[in-house]
């Protein structure tokens, strides 16, 4: 284990993914409280939602955590991408009565910027991590600044090297087999993606920062593999998403225990953006990588009344279900649980 991550005071640096829409602080908690490092995902909270979850979790814990942000940079508006978007949904709108002229737009996501720094700034959170590159110069040494740790996804041992020059702290090797969004953001060509157990010592070898391994690490068998490839620790998602405490709404539980979760494909009908998601009708339909969904985020908006509408019929045909590549291992069991069984295994390995 590096120096900077045996700072946090960790029992084991066995880390929880953050999870925008499947969790909120009950999940980060029990594994903050079970010696491992829980996550809050900040994608998709409002200033004042991330004041409150923040608040949640300090009344409890003094235990280290991580916050997690986007650093995209939001399109330009385009008219004509959302007339594509538009035309390739409406008869999806028009099966379930809806009207596609009424079709919601606007990005469902918001970059990492000073509003939610002020916020976070009196928190002084343990580790800040962010996924599509790092912020602003700015906001970055504002973030250093508190002493917190900054982390950040590379998927490519270019990427990881781009990050270790602009100023991280430790590096995540997300591999092709991890659920939910891709972490890329220096190329937009899948090729380049690769699988966890190649990229981790291809990115140990590259840099000098600890290097966090995740991506289809669900098991003890799979946390003492990444350690003996080379890594600092090891950050799990999916392993995570039947727990008692996550927010994985009963449609997405139902399709990760079932035979549907071993089909899993990158979409970016969902975002704009490729993510790796359990296989559902608008995948199969549109994608499940389309040409008519407009850049990240603006994909969203339009999606959220479809998957409204499906979801009360009891379908999850128009639910993002994200899922990495090893959901079979999932456990319906209290997350402390799940964090004390790869603890062992990495003291174990």
């Amino acid at each position: 284990m590096s120096h900077a991550i045996k700072q946090l005071g960790l029992e084991a640096p066995i880390f929880q993914a953050p999870m925008a829409g499947a969790q909120n602080h009950r999940l980060a908690l029990a594994v903050c409280q079970a010696g491992g490092l829980g996550a809050l995902p900040a994608a998709m909270l409002s200033p004042d939602a991330l004041q409150a979850e923040l608040q949640a979790m300090t009344v409890v814990t003094r235990a280290p955590y991580n916050v997690n942000f986007f650093c995209h940079t939001p399109p330009a508006p385009s008219l004509e991408a959302e007339t594509r978007w538009q035309q390739a949904l409406a008869p999806y709108y028009r099966e379930f009565g809806l009207d596609p002229s009424e079709m919601p737009g606007g990005p469902g996501r918001v970059p990492f910027g000073h509003d939610s720094a002020d916020v976070l700034e009196a928190f002084r959170p343990a580790v800040v991590s962010f996924h599509f590159g790092l912020p602003a110069p700015d906001l970055l040494a504002r973030v250093k600044s508190w002493g917190s740790l900054v982390l950040s996804s590379a998927t490519t041992v270019a990427e990881a090297q781009w990050l270790q020059a602009h100023g991280a702290d430790a590096i995540i090797a997300q591999g092709l087999e991890a659920g939910g969004h891709r972490g890329m953001f220096l190329t937009e060509d899948l090729s380049t993606q690769i699988g966890t157990f190649a990229l981790l010592p291809q990115i140990v070898r590259a840099v000098e920062v600890p290097v966090i391994a995740a991506g289809g690490i669900a098991t003890p068998a799979g946390v003492a593999a990444a350690k003996q490839l080379g890594a600092s620790a090891v950050q799990m998602g999916t392993a995570y998403l039947c727990s008692h405490e996550a927010a994985t709404s009963a449609l997405h539980r139902a399709a990760l225990q079932s035979p549907a979760a071993q089909h899993t494909a990158l979409t970016n009908v969902f975002s704009g953006r490729p993510a790796r998601g359990i296989v559902n009708r608008l995948m199969r339909e549109l994608g499940p990588l389309c040409a008519q969904a407009p850049a990240f985020p603006m994909a969203t908006a339009g999606i959220a009344p479809l998957r409204s509408a499906a979801e009360a019929q009891g379908s999850s045909d128009f639910t993002p279900l994200w899922s990495g590549q090893n959901a079979s291992v999932c456990r319906t069991a209290a997350a402390a649980d799940i964090t004390r069984d790869f603890l062992r295994a990495w003291h174990a390995a």
